[in-house]
């Protein structure tokens, strides 16, 4: 127990950066998913094709050469980022693509008739779409985002290679310097409390809109 008391420091300050880069992933994706989500649904032919290949990039390249190309391959072209930002680009970037493609999705299911009853009632196109179709398209997509989230807790550990020290880099280290895999179980328990613990939240969310059933 004394011994794991001495991983905490470093543990801690691996926790602080896997948290922030995760928070701000997922402020900053979810409001850039909805955009993407609309222009992959836009009519206007250019935009829907821009925003298909872009998608067609995101997910069909990994994370981490994403991350590489930001940090390493940008400056070459004389844009030069410091590594936390690098790696918050890269990862808006990337989940942003999966959540455009998870809410084009919910918002293909949503009934033709609502936009039309909406336009009946007087409606403007953005009170339609915030009143009415943005709260039945996320009680359809939240299990799917839910999974994409617990997925970005995961992913955070990769942004070692650009030399951030995050949580699981906190507990190769300790566990290299001592030859105990004690911190690196440490570390899974702090990875599964944060499923855990945004797993339930998100329960709770999806019981919110239980209305829309």
């Amino acid at each position: 127990m004394r011994y794991i008391y001495t991983l905490l420091p470093s543990t801690f300050q691996g926790l602080v950066t896997t948290l922030e880069v995760f928070l701000l992933t997922l402020i900053l994706s979810i409001p850039l998913g909805i955009i993407v989500s609309l222009g992959r649904l836009s009519k206007v032919s250019i935009v829907s094709k821009i925003t298909k290949l872009y998608i067609w990039i995101m997910r069909g390249t990994p994370l981490m050469l994403q991350i590489v190309f930001v940090f390493f391959g940008l400056p070459i072209i004389g844009i030069t980022f410091d590594r936390f930002t690098a790696v918050i680009i890269a990862f808006v970037l990337n989940y942003a693509a999966y959540f455009g493609e998870i809410f084009r999705g919910g918002m293909k299911s949503i009934d033709k008739g609502q936009y039309e009853a909406a336009k009946v009632l007087g409606l403007t196109p953005y009170r339609t779409f915030r009143r009415i179709i943005l709260p039945q398209v996320l009680k359809a997509v939240l299990p799917s985002i839910t999974n994409e989230i617990i997925t970005l807790v995961k992913d955070t550990s990769l942004v070692y290679i650009v030399g951030l020290g995050e949580l699981l880099r906190a507990g190769k280290i300790a566990s290299n310097r001592d030859v105990s895999l004690i911190p690196l179980a440490l570390v899974g328990v702090i990875y599964l409390l944060l499923t855990a613990i945004l797993t339930g939240v998100f329960n709770k969310i999806e019981g919110r809109y239980s209305y829309y059933e």
